[in-house]
């Protein structure tokens, strides 16, 4: 039986009005995938994976097939359509079960430098953490470096529990998922 969230595709607008599509990667997407990698910024890159690189890791192309939503999950944020799509933004997360026993996912997130503070990480957010809900997450953890203060304001306005934890211009962030007793 196939999980409905493969089928997972939200219409939305950033707040400059530009209308955008959050759906799920597809192997189809490699060549967009690529193409966007190379129109980041070195600082763009550096934020998103602690060092600077020319190319996506091939790894990360490769297992787009691979989305469960258990495992590993991957949307992005796109404009226009069919042949004219692009992509302007992501955000995946690689699940793991904790010394707790409970599920948990990193996650990790890339905007193009066009379209940050157009609250495309926050909508992005919002989609993978429903996802995540309802595969059995219970928390997601991030590592982001200290001077990323967009990233950890995405973090903050979550409204969700949020535990931080510093070591050598990292913060290890861990978020609750799951609906806290009251």
């Amino acid at each position: 039986m196939s999980d409905p969230d493969q089928d997972f595709r939200v219409e939305t607008t950033l707040r400059d009005g530009t209308a955008v599509t959050i759906r799920v990667m597809r192997p189809d997407d490699r060549q967009r995938l690529i193409a966007a990698f190379a129109k980041l910024d070195p600082s763009t890159i550096y934020t998103r994976f602690f060092s600077y690189r020319k190319e996506i890791p091939e790894p990360a192309l490769e297992r787009i097939g691979e989305i469960d939503f258990v495992e590993l999950a991957g949307l992005i944020a796109t404009i226009g359509a069919g042949d004219d799509e692009t992509v302007i933004g992501g955000a995946s997360y690689v699940g793991d079960i904790g010394e707790d026993g409970k599920r948990f996912a990193e996650v990790a997130f890339t905007i193009e430098e066009d379209y940050q503070g157009q609250g495309l990480a926050t909508k992005l957010f919002g989609a993978l953490a429903a996802i995540a809900r309802r595969h059995g997450i219970a928390r997601f953890t991030a590592d982001v470096l200290s001077g990323n203060a967009a990233m950890l304001k995405v973090f903050a306005r979550t409204g969700l529990p949020l535990r931080r934890q510093r070591e050598s211009g990292v913060l290890h962030i861990e978020l609750e998922l799951e609906p806290q007793p009251s």
